[in-house]
């Protein structure tokens, strides 16, 4: 047999898909699994959100639609950007997609050459430098610090672009860290993009889970929004996970070209879940707020909580729903059967056999730490506070 595809065997999988993954088989199977792995709302989709795409299966909208998405959907997505953002885009500058991640791959497809570079902060979602790699770009990684809050500055992306830099990746609020840039922050930001010729690829899909400051779009700023690809999705925000339904904002010779190759590929998402989002772009906003603020419950509650393990250093999330500690000073430490942590990657393993399924940090580029997601119920939480500590009291 002839060989597969080269580049798609160099991407990594996902490990917090695995990590899910795995806890679900494991509880499947009658194991006992308290699992903080996945980045998934634990509430149900708003009821007029479902109530719209079960009219939309009965009234037969169920036929192909236009590669870049329904324009009624579209429409919404634009008065949302200016609603919320302050952010004016014309229907024809927006793509729907089967998700956030499918609207970033699409964001990078047309921009990448073989070789190009994208700087990508560190934490970092997973997904970002596979879809560099595959795409045949080369991920630049500029890490960061906690005691900056996990935040790249103006002079981090000035020192780290090349003549063969093409783009950088914001992700605001951050997976997985929880850092949320400042006005001021991103306002400098964006002048060494604009100064660099770069584009931008903006994932705001946390944007409605900030608990400091105003959250601002990094196109907002002079000269940004014609060299953004600004990505966002319902699945945070509406619960709306399993729906699969993101969409992109870009320039409109990019956004044509998005369709364009779409067309060839995935072509649309559904139509019903294009109709479950025009419910939940133009109707209320009641749920989101609820969420928010038992968000911030939950945060508070587990960042006391697992910052008072001995050895654990938390530093509190400003968005998003995760929890970044570094627990580096128990690696060399033993489990009850002789096994040495090693890494972030050993601790885990050892948590999962405690019953207790989060992410080790290697797996954001951040070997050190691990993320726990506290979009789980307060009863969840404390199972998972109480592994946690119990099996940090056993080590040796």
């Amino acid at each position: 047999m002839k060989s597969l595809s080269t580049r798609a065997q160099n991407i990594s999988p996902s490990q917090t898909v695995a990590i899910d993954t795995l806890a679900k088989e494991l509880i499947a199977q009658g194991k006992d699994i308290v699992s903080l792995g996945a980045g998934e709302p634990d509430f149900p989709t708003p009821p007029h959100i479902r109530k719209a795409a079960c009219e939309a299966i009965e009234a037969g909208r169920t036929r192909y639609t236009a590669p870049v998405g329904i324009k009624e959907v579209r429409d919404a997505v634009c008065r949302k950007l200016q609603r919320e953002n302050e952010l004016r885009y014309e229907p024809s500058q927006i793509v729907m997609t089967s998700g956030a991640k499918h609207a970033v791959f699409n964001a990078l497809s047309a921009i990448l050459n073989t070789n190009d570079e994208v700087i990508i902060p560190s934490p970092y979602w997973v997904t970002y430098p596979e879809l560099v790699k595959y795409l045949g770009g080369v991920p630049k990684i500029v890490n960061t610090v906690a005691e900056n809050g996990f935040k790249m500055t103006a002079r981090d992306l000035g020192n780290a672009v090349t003549p063969r830099t093409k783009c950088v990746i914001i992700n605001n609020p951050c997976n997985p860290t929880g850092a949320v840039y400042s006005e001021a922050e991103l306002r400098d930001i964006a002048e060494v993009i604009v100064k660099g010729d770069l584009y931008c690829i903006s994932d705001e899909v946390y944007e409605h889970f900030t608990y400091t400051d105003k959250f601002v779009s990094t196109a907002a700023f002079p000269g940004m929004q014609e060299r953004t690809f600004l990505v966002n999705g319902l699945s945070k925000a509406f619960c709306m996970t399993g729906w699969r339904i993101g969409y992109v904002a870009a320039p409109e010779s990019a956004a044509k070209l998005i369709g364009k190759f779409q067309s060839q590929a995935t072509h649309h998402p559904s139509d019903i879940a294009q109709y479950g989002a025009l419910a939940a772009l133009d109707g209320p906003f009641d749920s989101v707020q609820t969420m928010k603020a038992a968000f911030l419950g939950r945060r508070d509650y587990i960042s006391g909580r697992i910052a008072g393990v001995p050895g654990i250093s938390v530093r509190v999330p400003e968005g998003a729903f995760y929890l970044f500690p570094d627990v580096s000073s128990l690696f060399g430490k033993r489990a009850p059967d002789g096994t040495v942590l090693r890494d972030s990657s050993d601790f885990c393993k050892y948590l999962l056999t405690q019953g207790l399924a989060i992410v080790p940090g290697s797996a954001f580029g951040a070997e050190g730490f691990v993320r726990f997601s506290y979009a789980a119920d307060m009863e969840t939480l404390r199972k998972a506070c109480d592994r946690f500590e119990t099996a940090v009291s056993a080590l040796v």
